[in-house]
């Protein structure tokens, strides 16, 4: 028997909505599945304007690596003068990001609802 603990990444879903990117990762996002998930969300900022959305509405468990990887495609995303949009509407996750410093980092909004009638705003957006 190895030594050896494995786990399987974060499972995630990843679609296109309104010409939006829009990636879905659930479970857990921590020092084993985050790198994965970087590396999904870095070959998704590479060209010029990203339009990304991150719905972590079904994440149970997020730490610091899965923040640097929050982290990372926003820088990517900002230095290609694209947009990304985090949904999640938990207070503990609102509160997390506060306590790392990264209050008022991402655009915040608590449902994903993209309506291709209104060019992708995601209502109910939310300021921390």
């Amino acid at each position: 028997m190895s030594d050896k603990l494995t786990r399987p990444v974060a499972p995630r879903t990843v679609r296109t909505v309104a010409g939006t990117t829009v990636v879905m990762p659930y479970g857990e996002i921590d020092l084993v599945t985050a790198t994965p998930l970087m590396s999904l969300l870095d070959s998704l900022t590479c060209d010029p304007g990203p339009d990304l959305v991150v719905d972590l509405t079904e994440v149970t468990f997020i730490d610091c690596a899965g923040l640097a990887a929050l982290c990372r495609a926003r820088n990517r995303v900002l230095a290609r003068h694209g947009r990304l949009r985090l949904v999640n509407g938990d207070g503990d996750f609102l509160r997390l990001l506060r306590a790392a410093g990264l209050g008022g980092a991402f655009e915040i909004h608590p449902v994903f609802d993209i309506h291709p009638e209104l060019s992708g705003v995601l209502p109910g957006s939310t300021a921390i």
